[in-house]
Order: C-alpha cells, then structure tokens, then sequence
C-alpha cells in the first residue's frame, strides 16, 4: 500500500504540476483585447458576416440580435436563421429584422426541413454562409451578449496578427453557486487537457473553437472543406478549430474580459445536461473509452483528496504537492472570471457529478441508440460515421 500511495502521489504531482508551470509560462502570453491598445479600427474595414443559428430560443434571441445591430464596427451583416423552431423564435427573429434599428442589416432564413446526413445546426450554419457576402464569417450563438466594440476589435486583432481564425473567450454569467462549482471545474480540465497558451504555436496539434465566437477567414472556411466537412459532427465548434489547425491555418484565443457573455447553464444540473448530449461524443461514442475516462477523472481529480489523507510521513508530500498545483489553477482562472478561488475545496463534488455526466451521456445515447438534441434524433451508428 505504501508503494502505490507514493507511486500515485508522483504520478499526480508530476501532471498538476507541469500543467501549473505550463499555465504560468504559457496563458499571460494569451492577447486580452479588451485593452486599451487594440480599441481601433481594422485596417481596411473588411465586410463581416455573422452567423446566428436559433432553433427555440425565444427567450434570448431578441435580447441577441438587438445586442448585435448595436456594434459599432460600420461593415457588417447578421444572418439568422430559424432552424425548424416550434417556439416564437422565428416570429421573434421576423420582428426584429423589420424594426427600424436593424435598417437592413439582418437576414433572417428559415428552415423548415433537415436534410437527412447532417445536423441541425451544422446545417444551419452551412446554408446561412451560402448566402454570406462577408470576407471573414463569425459563427456565434442565439444567447450570446455582445458589448458593441466586440466585433471591432477582434477584427483589427485578427488583421494586425495576422490570424486566420480567432476564437474570443466568453464571460461567463453565474448567478448560482452550483453554476460557479461545476463551470471552475470544467475550465480546470479545460486548461488541464487542451493547454490554450499552444493553440498559436504551429509545431503543436492543441487547437480551440468555442461556439459563442468562431471567427474565420471566409477562404480559409471554404478551403478547409465548410461545414459540409463537419455535417454530422456533435462537437462541431472544437472540431472547426481542429481542421483549421491540422489544415496549417493560423489559430488564435484571445480574452475579452465582458466583450461577449453568456449565462451558459442554470445551476449544477444545468450544468449536466447540458453537457449530457456531448460528453459520449468527446469519447468518440466508444463505451470503453468513456468508462476509461471516468476511472482517470477519479484518479487525477479525487486521489489528491483522498491520498494526503491516507498517506503517511513524507509520501504525503506529493499529494500536498498534486493540490497546491490544482489550486493555484483556480487562482489562475479566478483572474478571468467572477469565481473565487475558494470553489477548489468543492472540487472533489463537482469531480462526481463530472462522472455522473460522462456515465449518463453513455448510458443515455445508447439506450436511444443516438444523440436526442432539439426534438431531433441522431443515429449513432452515422453519428461515429460523421466524426472528424
């Protein structure tokens, strides 16, 4: 038992550890363009088309899209599109476009049928950048918050760069404590396991989307393949960072402190079923990965816990070594969001209800033999079929 404590300890203080030092090095080099140097105009004012796909968000689209014909950058274009909503979404969307505030600068498509192959927002998002005319395209969400410098300085970041595509961090908006404990958690293993301070650096394959704002080259996104390339593709914000990355493109992440915002989940099981449509799909829909995962996330999140405790003498150290590193992460993050740092003694329950997540997300998918998502069911047999 004393062997495999110590054994377990430096296993755990080596990956904590080498994550801190990697995440002190690596993320003050990540641009925050909410500063004062990049408040400018882009140079040469290239035409901007922004992409909201929306299938029943009645309660936050009009908020959104008022939020958007309010940016101050002067050549753009917003292209909604309805996807097969059952709400008041596109009665809402309809509304809007007419008003005298969006004075033509809002499209609205409605789709009334999926073509069989794809999903519903992958489609979404294809069919609205058929009828683009922007030279970069930036694909957020129908719940997105934007501050009306957002759009104008993540261009003149990405044409100063320059990049081919930037994705800008969201704030996020927490109102519950169970939000807060869940949200650290996840940006915890995010840091952990995608490593944000490399996405730039060209040798590494670490790559970034986050649906609240991918912004891309309009060549870059046809030469990759558009999202006809990701037509089946779950995790379809990642996985657009994956392929411009692997395609050699130039990626960035940036911060923007409250450039955009958006309340993501209400409480902590908001939390989980949100993440319950994705997390099989992060394991490739394969059962023994997922149960695999679920044994590491233990391992890595509630050992340090449980091993300073059972240790004895020196082999506490390494523990004690594993969780100081975990918790110097939370200081971290703590400078870029409203969660205090003190939510790392909550860490060993929100590291169960992860596990919970990743099991239920397994369980559910294959008992319905697919992904249920917005009143649509996605086979799985074509969902591993349409993976990148």
């Amino acid at each position: 038992m004393t062997y495999f404590l110590w054994i377990a300890g430096l296993i755990l203080a080596l990956a904590w550890s080498s994550r801190v030092v990697g995440a002190a090095l690596g993320m003050p080099k990540i641009p925050d363009i909410s500063g004062p140097g990049w408040d400018r105009m882009p140079h040469g004012n290239p035409r901007v088309s922004i992409i909201v796909p929306a299938c029943n968000e009645e309660e936050s689209i009009e908020q959104a899209l008022t939020q958007m014909l309010a940016l101050d950058y002067p050549n753009y274009e917003i292209i909604a599109v309805n996807d097969r909503s059952t709400d008041r979404t596109g009665e809402i969307m309809d509304r809007v476009a007419g008003s005298q505030q969006a004075h033509g600068q809002l499209k609205v498509v409605h789709v009334d049928a999926l073509p069989s192959g794809w999903l519903g927002k992958t489609h979404a998002m294809w069919t609205a950048s058929k009828q683009a005319s922007g030279d970069w395209l930036l694909f957020t969400d129908a719940d997105v918050l934007f501050k009306p410098d957002a759009l104008r300085r993540a261009l003149a970041y990405a044409e100063a760069e320059p990049a081919d595509h930037v994705v800008l961090f969201p704030r996020m908006i927490m109102k519950r404590p169970g939000e807060k404990m869940m949200i650290a958690f996840f940006q915890t293993l995010f840091v952990f396991g995608h490593r944000p301070w490399k996405v730039a650096d060209p040798d590494t394959q670490d790559h970034m989307g986050v649906g609240a704002f991918n912004f891309i080259r309009r060549s870059v996104y046809e030469a990759i393949g558009t999202y006809q390339a990701l037509r089946f593709e779950v995790l379809d914000d990642m996985k657009l960072g994956k392929v411009v990355k692997t395609a050699g493109y130039a990626q960035r992440n940036v911060f923007g402190a409250d450039l955009i915002s958006i309340r993501w989940a209400k409480g902590a099981l908001g939390v989980v079923r949100n993440l319950t449509k994705n997390f099989f799909a992060v394991m490739s829909f394969q059962w023994p990965r997922a149960l695999l995962s679920c044994l590491a996330l233990g391992f890595l999140n509630l050992m340090p816990f449980v091993g300073v405790w059972l240790a004895q003498g020196w082999a506490r150290l390494p523990y004690v070594v594993a969780l100081l590193s975990m918790f110097l992460i939370y200081a971290g993050m703590s400078m870029h969001s409203s969660i205090p740092p003190y939510y790392f003694f909550l860490h060993p329950i929100s590291t169960l209800l992860f596990m919970y997540t990743m099991l239920r997300s397994m369980l559910l998918t294959l008992w319905h033999g697919g992904v249920v998502w917005r009143g649509t069911k996605y086979p799985l047999e074509e969902l591993r079929r349409g993976m990148v």
